[in-house]
């Protein structure tokens, strides 16, 4: 247990020293938030915050990951070098996030880069991970049900699109739940200790060190993005931990667990699309604004008590989760 925390101590120490600088580089650059109209109102005095903030985290992820590489390789170089497709995902995903980013910020074109563009680029990382979990981690294609205790295996041609749907379908919750202060980050780090823990009692040493990893990137990043947050993570953060969390879940054999561990995220893509089908279907909407975070500041919450309780849900939660497996 000692290697995990000095691991995830380290992360956090690297991952504030990036933020300190790359901070000042995204103020100059005038990387800024573009906030909606039609949001709380709350929310315009967050127009020019630094975002693009999941380079923080992906710096601190990639100098770990290569320290922990050289550090465990003296040792044992097979869990070393599976450090490296977890890395591969979150940097893919990362990487379409930053081009959306980018292409909105920089370039000032609102729209970002075109859905199907964005589907295509985490396509091709969902792919590719779930391949490299079938044909070189060898790790099968049996999925635990959480209480129950057991696993089903399921044919590969229906496995493979299953895993790919859950890699997508993570990265969008947790992007959703990115839209106040604090928000998506202390909810996705406590889903992230999760499993971390469970690959460590399970003594699945790579998901343990690379979860820890990215536990102490989260934190770190959570300090500077705490209400009133002095940066945002953007698409860049956001698709980079959901896609992330979904990596860890497949590599455990657990994406049913995300069911339970990542309630909210999944509660705001359900608020979302009631409120999308509902509009469509009648022009009226059943939220005051949807996901339903903001629909609780528009109840006259302010963002801390929404963090709050949303973390405290995930919480407890989480901890159901770790007693369900």
């Amino acid at each position: 247990m000692e290697v995990y925390i000095t691991v995830l101590l380290l992360s956090f120490a690297v991952t504030v020293l990036c933020a300190l600088v790359l901070l000042p580089i995204l103020k100059k650059l005038k990387i800024g938030q573009m906030v909606r109209d039609d949001g709380p109102q709350s929310h315009l005095a967050k127009q020019g915050t630094p975002t693009m903030g999941g380079i923080i985290m992906a710096a601190g992820a990639i100098i770990l990951t290569i320290g922990c590489y050289f550090y465990f390789a003296r040792n044992n170089l097979e869990i070393a070098t599976k450090l490296f497709p977890f890395l591969f995902v979150t940097i893919g995903f990362g990487i379409v996030g930053f081009i959306d980013d980018y292409i909105k910020l920089v370039l000032k074109n609102s729209k970002g880069l075109k859905p199907s563009y964005k589907m295509i680029g985490l396509l091709i990382v969902a792919v590719a991970f779930t391949l490299y979990l079938i044909s070189v981690a060898k790790i099968g294609t049996d999925i635990y049900i959480p209480f129950w205790k057991t696993s089903i295996t399921l044919p590969i041609l229906i496995y493979i699109p299953f895993a790919v749907l859950v890699m997508l379908a993570t990265t969008n919750a947790i992007n959703l739940t990115d839209g106040i202060d604090g928000l998506s980050s202390s909810v996705t780090a406590i889903i992230l200790t999760t499993l971390a823990i469970i690959g460590i009692g399970r003594n699945i040493e790579e998901v343990g060190i690379f979860g820890s990893i990215m536990v102490g990137a989260c934190l770190a990043f959570l300090i500077f993005n705490l209400h009133p947050a002095k940066v945002f993570m953007g698409d860049t953060g956001s698709l980079l931990l959901g896609g992330i969390v979904a990596a860890l879940a497949l590599y455990l054999k657990m994406p049913l667990l995300l069911l339970i561990i990542a309630i909210v995220p999944i509660i705001e893509t359900i608020s979302d699309i009631i409120q999308v089908t509902y509009y469509k279907k009648t022009k009226k909407r059943i939220f005051k604004m949807a996901p339903i975070h903001h629909h609780f500041e528009l109840c006259g919450w302010n963002e801390n008590k929404i963090v709050s309780v949303f973390t405290f849900v995930t919480l407890v939660f989480c901890i159901l989760g770790i007693v369900a497996v």
